[in-house]
């Protein structure tokens, strides 16, 4: 039966460059699961976008001199550029500084607003006399009266992990350098979460048999320790999406970024279905009950998935839908929030500022693809913190990635493409020997095992598995010998090199989500000519706001008579006596001195 998949991506703040910790913390896994569910034939949306308001993408712009539009648009640009250079397939990579996601963002306001969740409460906020404004959070640092920590936001310890009180911070200082700092009372919009508690503890328990530990333990922990309080959801900025309210004093304050922000999921799937055709398809995954939603993020913003957004939801209730379509319709909450925890860089914690990070963009310079999506998975930080380690990249490169499964993939049919003329040889596919069924056995039950974990999200043990079923096919290849038995028994030698190129094919697919890029090369050395997967593309959209870059995805055409019903997730098919194209090597075998040479690059 076909499902309706969401993929919903964390979108990138629009103030620093993609590194890998970020890819492999929610852009890759999301793409993996969404690449396997296309296979499969279900209804997949994958959605995100770049995060273009909020205090962090000011400060970069200050810094810089610059308008902030401008700098957003400039990381925006880059934020596509890396997505389309590691294969993340995005149905719409789009931006919150849009019209659209305005409109669905003040809707959301306004349906809280009627349910009875929001009230204003004057709080406390430093203001700058010499600058004449309140400033925001992420511009006030001190000490934090927590732990100590002298670096604390005045809203939050990222060494702590506790959410502060303004006032109470030790020694605030503005990270503008505008002058001595004092407390002013100022109101705001706050959403009464402890109104929400007893709803989002039971959605968290009702996950409880999909949700990893790390995730349910923490939601559930932090409801249970302090429950869920009220948070204000507007800020004093100038750059945002404005309140809607009609009184002149809320002119110069804004929507909070992580009250938007998440709403992006809701708003990027309307917005991709207003360019397309159904202006309605968006409906298919968000008042559609069986539908399921996955949202990929790290380990830093699990509260803001798990508890705050469905509260958000949950507080709406049918009255979004009143507001922003004319009817009255549920929407759907997550189904899971596979949240990763954080990659570390050669036993370090990844720093922009320090240049302690493998930029995204910057490796593709000098690495395939599929090798940095191959070991970023292997190394995925799912349940723990993990280490991008070089020494670690090349030996898995080369003594996984191209030994086992590269290497099978080319000696077989460039073996095959030479002793048969190009072609699969014509063998009787009712003479195949029983350990010839028996290797395909395993690799078609391979679908359903790796699928499984897939499923699951454990996309590193998914990986393994894969590369367990090449281990099979060249264990299967040792023992029969294809290379010295074609010049003595041809026929023995044709059953044995069909196998495996039929178990290769399969494998093929099996590869696909991890590594799409080779996959379709390889899918082509077959003969294939309809892709396993789409193209990526970008268009430019226009609005009220200006105009802002989408990247976009489109699905391969799919003839009839091909063979092809719109699912590849299943076994090969491969026909005796097709034809082949030329093979060549899928992967390159890395050199050991580049070790050294990337670590000196660290820091620099």
């Amino acid at each position: 039966m076909t499902e309706n998949i969401l993929i919903a991506i964390a979108w990138p703040y629009s103030n620093a460059e993609i590194h890998v910790g970020n890819i492999t913390g929610s852009h890759l896994p999301g793409d993996i699961v969404a690449r396997y569910h296309r296979l499969k034939g279900n209804q997949v949306l994958v959605v995100s976008g770049t995060d273009s308001h909020g205090t962090p993408v000011v400060l970069a712009a200050d810094k810089e001199g610059k308008p902030v539009e401008e700098v957003y648009k400039r990381y925006h640009e880059s934020f596509i550029k890396v997505f389309q250079g590691y294969g993340i397939t995005y149905d719409l990579f789009t931006t919150t500084h849009s019209e659209n996601h305005f409109k669905v963002s003040q809707a959301v306001f306004l349906a809280l607003q009627k349910n009875g969740y929001l009230f204003k409460e004057f709080s406390k906020q430093w203001y700058s006399p010499s600058a004449n404004k309140f400033l925001p959070d992420r511009y006030v640092e001190g000490t934090c009266y927590i732990c100590g920590f002298e670096g604390a936001r005045s809203d939050q310890c990222d060494n702590c992990g506790n959410v502060l009180e303004p006032e109470k911070l030790k020694n605030p200082r503005a990270k503008t350098g505008d002058g001595a700092l004092e407390l002013r009372d100022t109101e705001h919009f706050y959403l009464d979460l402890s109104k929400l508690e007893p709803d989002v503890e039971k959605f968290l328990k009702e996950r409880a048999a999909h949700f990893r530990d790390t995730v349910l333990g923490e939601s559930l922990r932090k409801i249970q320790s302090e429950g869920l309080k009220p948070r204000a959801i507007t800020r004093d900025l100038d750059w945002g999406i404005p309140v809607p309210v009609d009184d002149p004093a809320w002119e110069t304050k804004k929507l909070y970024v992580w009250f938007e922000a998440v709403i992006g999921y809701l708003s990027a799937p309307i917005e991709w279905s207003q360019l397309s055709s159904n202006k309605e398809a968006w409906r298919e995954w968000w008042t559609n009950p069986q539908a399921k939603q996955y949202h990929f993020i790290g380990k830093d913003n699990i509260f803001f998935h798990t508890s705050l957004w469905p509260a958000e939801l949950m507080g709406v209730d049918e009255q979004f839908t009143e507001f922003f379509a004319g009817d009255k319709t549920k929407l759907t909450l997550p189904y899971d929030v596979p949240a990763n925890q954080f990659m570390n860089l050669e036993s370090q914690k990844i720093s922009g500022s320090r240049n302690w990070a493998v930029w995204g963009l910057d490796a593709l310079t000098r690495y395939d693809a599929d090798a940095l999506r191959y070991y970023l998975t292997a190394n995925m930080p799912e349940n723990k913190d993990s280490d991008w380690d070089w020494a670690e990249f090349v030996a898995r490169n080369n003594n996984e990635l191209v030994a086992n499964w590269g290497n099978l993939a080319n000696r077989v049919l460039s073996f095959c493409y030479k002793n048969w003329d190009g072609h699969v040889p014509d063998v009787d596919v009712k003479a195949l020997r029983p350990s010839d069924l028996e290797l395909l056995a395993v690799i078609e039950n391979g679908f359903a095992t790796v699928g499984k974990e897939i499923s699951a999200v454990n996309l590193r043990s998914a990986l393994s598995e894969a590369l367990k079923l090449a281990t099979n096919v060249n264990q299967y290849l040792d023992v029969n010998a294809p290379w010295s038995a074609v010049k003595t028994d041809k026929e023995n030698a044709s059953k044995t090199i069909y196998t495996a190129l039929k178990a290769i094919d399969s494998l093929k697919v099996i590869f696909s989500p991890f590594l799409p890029f080779s996959s379709e090369k390889l899918h082509g050395f077959f003969g294939y000519e309809t892709p396993l997967f789409g193209e990526q593309f970008t268009e430019e959209v226009a609005d009220s706001l200006g105009t802002h870059t989408v990247l976009k995805y489109r699905a391969p055409q799919r003839p009839v008579g091909e063979g092809i019903d719109g699912v590849h997730w299943k076994p090969s098919a491969l026909k005796p006596g097709a034809k082949l194209n030329q093979p060549g090597p899928l992967f390159k075998k890395l050199d050991e001195s580049v070790i050294e040479e990337e670590r000196g690059l660290l820091g620099k």
